[in-house]
C-alpha cells in the first residue's frame, strides 16, 4: 500500500515537478534539456556494439566526481563493455561529460526518468542494463522493483546514511524496506552507515571505505592551479572556502573583513551551486569588498594586489582551486546542511578547517581530526582566527597538510574491495 501511495503521489506531483524545471531553466538553461530522457521518452534503439551495458546512477556533482575511480575501474576490467552513466541535474551531467568524454562512446550519459513505474521500465527496456550500481544515497522504490523484476542486480556503491536521512528514509514505512530488501550489495563507506543501512531492511551489507579516496589528482588540475597561484601573486596567502551553502558567504565575508589576517592575504570562494554565482558576487559588493570572477581572468593576467575576493565562478575546476590554496575551508558546515566533503583537500595535503555541521561525513571529518589533517571550527569568526594562526605558522601549516595527505593516503583501496563484490558479469 505504502508504495502504491508512493507511486500515486510521484503522479500527482509529476507536473509541479516538471513547472519547477522549467523554472528553475530561467537560471539554468540546462535544466529545459533533455526532457524526453527524464519522462523515460528515447527514440529507437540505437545499434550497440558492446555486449554489456553497466549502468552507475550518479545524481549530481558530487556523486559524479565519485563515481570516476569506479568508472574507470569498469572499464578497465570490462574492456568489451560500456557505462550508462544517469544523473539528475544538469551540473551532474556536465561533470561526467568533462570526466568522461575521454572514453567515447563508452560511456553513455542519460537523465534518469522519475521513479514512476512506466518510465522506468521504458528506460530499462531501452537501454538494456545488466546491473544497475547507485552512488552513495540513491534509493528509488519503484526503480528497485522493476530491476527485480527484470533480473538486473541493484548495487548501492560508496553508500552512506546519516541519521537525518535514515528518519526521512523511514516515513515511507514498508515501501523503503521493500526498496531496501531488494538491493543485492551494499557497499558501505563506514561501520554507522552499514548499521544504519541494515536498520532499513538491507541485508547483504559490507564495509569498503569511501571511493572518494581513490580519486586521482588529474595533472591538468595541477597545472591550472599552478598557473592560477601564480595570477594571484606567489607572495600572496590564499584562504579557499569551498562548495559554501546559501547563508554561509555572507558570514564567512562580514567574519573576512573583521578578521586579522595578514594583509596580502586572498579570499577565494566557491559556491556550490552555480545558479548562486551572481548572488555571491553581489554579497562581495555590497560589503565594499574588490572582487575579481574566475570567469573573466584572462589566461595569464595578473589579479591586481588590490583585489580582496576571486570567485570561483567555473565548473570542473576544484582540484585547482585546492591546489592552488594555503588553507581550505569546507562548506554546508557553518550552517545545518550537513557539511561536504574533505578528502579532495586532504588529498592534495591541505590543511582543513570545517565547521560544525558534518552529519552527512562524520566519520571521515571525525578521521582527519584525529588524524591532525582537519580542526573544526565554531563559526565564521573562529574560521578567521584559525585561518590567520595557519597562515602565519608556515611550520604549523605544513605540518598539518602532511598530516592531511597522510590521512588520505592511508584510505585508499575502496574501488577495489567494492568491485570485487560485485556479482560476477559475463562480457
Amino acid at each position: 500500500m505504502m508504495r502504491h501511495l508512493y507511486t500515486l503521489a510521484w503522479r500527482l506531483a509529476l507536473p509541479l515537478v516538471l513547472l519547477r524545471l522549467w523554472l528553475r531553466g530561467r537560471q539554468e538553461p540546462g535544466y529545459r534539456q533533455h526532457w524526453n530522457e527524464r519522462l523515460g521518452i528515447y527514440g529507437r534503439r540505437a545499434a550497440n556494439d558492446e555486449p554489456l551495458t553497466i549502468w552507475v546512477h550518479a545524481v549530481s556533482v558530487g556523486e559524479t566526481r565519485a563515481a570516476e575511480p569506479l568508472v574507470d575501474a569498469l572499464l578497465k576490467a570490462y574492456p568489451r563493455g560500456r557505462i550508462l552513466l544517469t544523473h539528475m541535474t544538469p551540473t551532474g551531467r556536465a561533470t561526467g561529460k568533462s570526466l568522461f568524454g575521454k572514453h567515447g562512446a563508452r560511456v553513455v550519459q542519460s537523465y534518469l526518468p522519475y521513479d514512476i513505474p512506466a518510465l522506468v521500465r521504458r528506460f530499462v527496456t531501452h537501454f538494456q542494463p545488466r546491473i544497475c550500481i547507485l552512488m552513495e544515497t540513491e534509493v528509488w522504490p519503484n526503480l528497485i522493483r522493476v530491476c527485480g523484476q527484470r533480473d538486473v542486480p541493484v548495487v548501492l556503491a560508496n553508500a552512506r546514511l546519516s541519521e537525518r536521512s535514515l528518519r526521512k528514509a523511514q516515513k515511507l514505512g514498508k515501501a523503503i524496506r521493500d526498496a531496501a530488501s531488494g538491493i543485492a550489495l551494499v557497499a558501505a563507506q563506514t561501520d554507522d552507515d552499514a548499521r544504519r543501512i541494515r536498520t532499513l531492511g538491507a541485508a547483504n551489507v559490507a564495509i569498503t571505505g569511501s571511493i572518494k579516496f581513490d580519486v586521482v589528482v588529474p595533472p591538468a588540475a595541477l597545472a591550472t592551479g599552478t598557473q592560477l597561484r601564480n595570477q594571484f601573486g606567489l607572495n600572496r596567502h590564499v584562504l579557499l572556502c569551498a562548495s559554501t551553502r546559501e547563508g554561509e558567504e555572507e558570514l564567512i565575508l562580514d567574519a573576512f573583513k573583521t578578521a586579522a589576517l595578514p594583509a596580502d592575504t586572498l579570499l577565494l570562494i566557491v559556491p556550490r551551486h552555480p545558479q548562486r554565482f551572481d548572488a555571491v558576487e553581489a554579497m562581495v559588493g555590497e560589503r565594499g569588498l574588490t572582487l575579481q570572477r574566475r570567469s573573466a581572468l584572462a589566461d595569464g593576467a595578473a589579479v591586481s594586489a588590490s583585489i580582496q575576493v576571486v570567485l570561483g565562478d567555473s565548473m570542473g575546476e576544484m582540484f585547482a582551486y585546492y591546489a592552488t590554496c594555503d588553507v581550505a575551508f569546507i562548506g554546508g558546515s557553518l550552517q545545518p546542511l550537513g557539511g561536504q566533503n574533505l578528502i579532495e583537500a586532504a588529498a592534495l595535503g591541505k590543511p582543513v578547517l570545517i565547521g560544525q555541521h558534518t552529519f552527512n561525513f562524520a566519520q571521515v571529518t571525525e578521521d582527519a581530526i584525529a588524524a591532525g589533517g582537519a580542526l573544526r571550527v565554531a563559526d565564521a569568526a573562529d574560521l578567521m582566527a584559525q585561518a590567520t594562526r595557519l597562515l602565519a605558522d608556515d611550520v604549523s601549516r605544513r605540518t598539518m597538510g602532511q598530516h592531511a595527505l597522510a590521512f588520505a593516503n592511508q584510505h585508499r583501496g575502496a574501488t577495489a574491495r567494492t568491485l570485487a563484490l560485485l556479482p560476477a558479469l559475463d562480457d
